[in-house]
């Protein structure tokens, strides 16, 4: 029998750090910020970050507050932002409005919510605008359609028009903030998207990511008055365009993406987020009562870092429509006290540590401006 002998050639690296914060929208804040901050003291790449967590809903909040920071990121084995129905519906509608000709726009949304606009009757639609060359929205109103249409087909096709035409107008020239909302009211949207997902829990969270999509817009107009519906159009359009571009290729950007994804993957620098009681170990293990299964997922994360580990949780948590406590995973008892930092809640940063966080806030804030 040969002893083994295990060693490290990186050696011990920095601390393991645990942050707790006040609550989901304050830890990815934190991460986020730490990230900005460890890269203003060493320069690294941003490909050099990954933030793990249990499941995909966690990565909404993490990807809201890396693209309000103009950080590049991408997600692995979820689904990302402009990729989301939800998201490729609003934007449908709203590229629709600022560009009559997007015929793409129109075929995804003339049905959503049902508009009782059944197939052949927009094959009819199509044929006429081909033969006229003319967009799908301005074949519409076209007096020789009538020819191809039936009464109630047309009217229906009408109907969505001039609703269309109506919006866009009001987008140049009321608040285009307050327009899309209530455009979406009009539409009943929400209902629509109720009535369409699985649970009340997938309505709402796909709700938020359309109020997440609102404030974005919002955020746009705030930096520059000057700004329309179509130039933040434009602008979230070419981060779609982006997004997609770099599905296949991660390049310089940090990597998002669940405990199971991250399976024999390695990382220098790691956020081990969301290291609490039913986030990890999840609520349907400890009822189970499986929770190696949770350990071992845990032990994944810890052990993807290869230079720093850094975890966080939140003190608070909104689940199921209300606010509650959480409790820290039982998986951190498990690891050494001597080499595990607390830091968050009841251990705040020193003002050298704080002056050091704005200083690089301040320069990844000019880099973003050139």
């Amino acid at each position: 029998v040969f002893e083994k002998r295990l060693w490290s050639e990186i050696g011990n690296g920095e601390p393991l750090r645990m942050i707790v914060c006040k609550d989901e929208h304050h830890e990815a804040e934190r991460v986020v910020s730490e990230i900005i901050h460890h890269r203003y003291r060493g320069n690294a790449p941003l490909s050099d970050y990954a933030i793990l967590y249990r499941g995909n809903h966690q990565s909404r909040l993490f990807e809201k507050a890396l693209r309000e920071q103009g950080l590049a990121y991408f997600i692995s084995g979820g689904t990302s932002f402009f990729a989301r129905t939800e998201i490729k519906d609003v934007m449908s509608y709203l590229r629709l409005l600022t560009n009559p000709d997007d015929d793409t726009a129109f075929l995804r949304i003339v049905n959503t919510p049902r508009r009782q606009i059944g197939p052949g009757t927009l094959e009819k639609l199509g044929n006429y605008a081909t033969e006229r060359e003319i967009s799908l929205l301005a074949a519409c109103d076209e007096f020789g359609l009538e020819a191809s249409l039936q009464p109630r087909a047309l009217s229906a096709l009408r109907e969505f028009s001039a609703w269309v035409w109506r919006f866009a107008r009001k987008a140049e020239e009321d608040d285009p903030i307050e327009t899309i909302r209530q455009m979406l009211k009009e539409i009943d949207y929400e209902d629509w998207l109720r009535e369409k997902s699985s649970s009340d829990k997938v309505a709402e969270r796909r709700i938020e990511n359309i109020e997440e999509l609102i404030d974005w817009l919002k955020k746009l107009r705030d930096k520059d008055d000057e700004r329309n519906l179509t130039d933040m159009i434009n602008h979230l359009i070419l981060m779609d365009v982006l997004e997609r571009q770099n599905e296949d290729e991660a390049g310089d950007r940090i990597a998002l993406m669940t405990l199971h994804a991250a399976k024999g993957l390695e990382f220098p620098h790691v956020f081990l987020v969301g290291m609490e009681e039913e986030l990890l170990p999840h609520r349907t293990s400890i009822e189970e009562d499986n929770i190696e299964e949770e350990r071992r997922l845990a032990y994944v994360g810890i052990t993807r870092a290869q230079r720093s580990l850094t975890m966080s949780a939140a003190a608070k948590r909104r689940r199921f429509g209300e606010t509650i406590d959480c409790d820290p995973s039982r998986f951190l008892d498990e690891l050494p006290k001597d080499i595990l930092k607390w830091e968050g809640v009841g251990n705040p940063l020193s003002s050298e540590e704080q002056k050091e966080r704005g200083s690089a806030h301040l320069a990844n804030l000019k880099s973003l401006l050139g």
